[in-house]
């Protein structure tokens, strides 16, 4: 693979980031610097963790990265449910499956990285 562009991962994390911008604009005004924010600010941390680890060359530096990122994952699952308890929206399955689809992704990268360095 000649860049993380090419990883499945980084492409779904990406239309998880549009999918999200989608739905935040659908939320109060009063929530633009609360969860509005938080959801983007954490979404997009997803691919770029992806793009910054792949880019360091470094299996050990790339697995943090990658865990980086499955750490702001767990955050937007959890800022999503907030938002649907607050009735901002009804959270889509798609976009939970997307979310589950990345995590699995994410996990089975990070355990093909540690079997490459062991």
């Amino acid at each position: 693979m000649n860049s993380f562009r090419e990883l499945t991962v980084w492409q779904q994390s990406m239309i998880l980031v549009e999918e999200v911008y989608t739905i935040t604009k659908q939320f109060p005004n009063d929530e633009t610097f609360g969860l509005t924010s938080q959801m983007r600010r954490a979404t997009v941390s997803i691919p770029s963790n992806i793009a910054e680890g792949y880019v360091r060359k470094n299996t050990k530096e790339y697995i943090h990265f990658l865990y980086i990122a499955l750490g702001s994952l767990g955050e937007l699952d959890t800022q999503i449910e907030i938002a649907d308890r607050l009735k901002y929206f009804q959270t889509q399955k798609e976009l939970t499956s997307r979310i589950t689809e990345i995590r699995q992704m994410l996990y089975g990268l990070i355990q093909a990285l540690k079997r490459k360095i062991q």
